[in-house]
């Protein structure tokens, strides 16, 4: 096959990546009963009445001639958490189904779990598509869930949030010559932040605990044993600096232990301490369950990640509280 004059192949590859594309993983038996699976973004509807789906394989690909030769085929329409399964079922040369639990369906074909959608399918027809094989299945069964879906483009995994139908609108129009709109980033951030932490002052106010007890607590149930300073590098972007008043405080509320080093004065959670800063967590985690169940699972996802992207390109260079010591 030569290829048509004027394209490059590999930047014609790059403008097909643009389209953004479901994960899939195509699974089916070989006559002998070996279980055969593929990572696939081809997958696509054809007909509703009756209800066929296509996918392709290219026609080098080891697995064709089980395709090929097998009537039945399931396909995987692979949710957000499931990238490391689809890199599994991408690479050659390992067991793919090794230790990955199967559900029993219609057919012999694998049948995986915790995916978004499933389709099974058996070979209504196939025909060759110039270094493809085009396989269209009838669906036999489906099922779906709310996990959102892992999709691919221009070369990169990524999530899906939704975009609603209508504008989000906050406010009304900004007033003439006002360069300050509701689009601007750090209002959209700061907006939504304040708005969790008002909920979760709420919460806070029961537990007779003020928000610069819960980044204390919260930074010792993490990294205990740390200096007033050492608290401060971790806490100092809220704006609430601990002070040696204030870690008295939570002394005498035996919350927090003081050690006594040359030098140095050290804190350390207490039992009381510990229990105190689990109940703080549980509440937060409350008002983020609130949020992300409003949200959807998917746009939950999806914004969690632009944040860390986020705070990843704009940290001025705190440190890590997550990092081996």
């Amino acid at each position: 096959m030569t290829t048509q004059k004027g394209f490059d192949p590999q930047d014609f590859r790059a403008a097909l990546g643009t389209f953004t594309t479901g994960v899939t993983i195509i699974t089916t038996r070989t006559a002998g009963g070996e279980a055969i699976g593929i990572t696939a973004n081809s997958f696509n509807s054809v007909s509703l009445d009756p209800p066929l789906v296509l996918w392709s394989l290219a026609k080098n690909a080891r697995s064709l001639e089980a395709f090929a030769s097998s009537k039945h085929w399931n396909v995987h329409v692979l949710s957000a958490d499931q990238e490391a399964l689809s890199g599994r079922f991408a690479r050659q040369g390992e067991d793919k189904f090794a230790g990955l639990e199967l559900e029993e369906g219609i057919s012999k074909a694998p049948l995986l779990t915790d995916c978004t959608a499933r389709f099974q399918c058996r070979t209504a027809f196939s025909y060759e598509g110039g270094d493809h094989v085009i396989f269209v299945g009838e669906v036999l069964a489906y099922d779906r869930s709310t996990r959102p879906p892992l999709v691919y483009q221009a070369g990169q995994y990524a999530l899906a949030a939704r975009k609603p139908r209508d504008e989000v609108r906050l406010g009304s129009n900004p007033p003439p010559d006002c360069s300050y709109t509701e689009d601007l980033l750090g209002y959209l951030l700061g907006r939504s932040h304040y708005q969790m932490l008002h909920a979760l002052r709420q919460l806070l106010s029961t537990q007779a605990l003020d928000e610069r007890s819960f980044f204390v607590l919260s930074v010792l149930s993490i990294r205990d044993s740390l200096t007033l300073d050492e608290i401060n590098a971790f806490i100092g972007y809220t704006g609430m600096l601990a002070t040696i008043e204030s870690m008295n405080t939570l002394e005498a509320q035996r919350l927090v232990a003081i050690e006594h080093e040359p030098g140095k004065v050290r804190y350390v959670l207490t039992a009381d301490g510990r229990e105190a800063s689990l109940r703080q967590i549980a509440l937060a985690k409350a008002v983020e369950e609130d949020i992300a169940t409003r949200l959807g699972p998917g746009d939950a996802m999806a914004l969690k990640l632009l944040l860390k992207r986020l705070i990843a390109s704009s940290d001025p260079g705190m440190p890590d509280l997550w990092a081996p010591r």
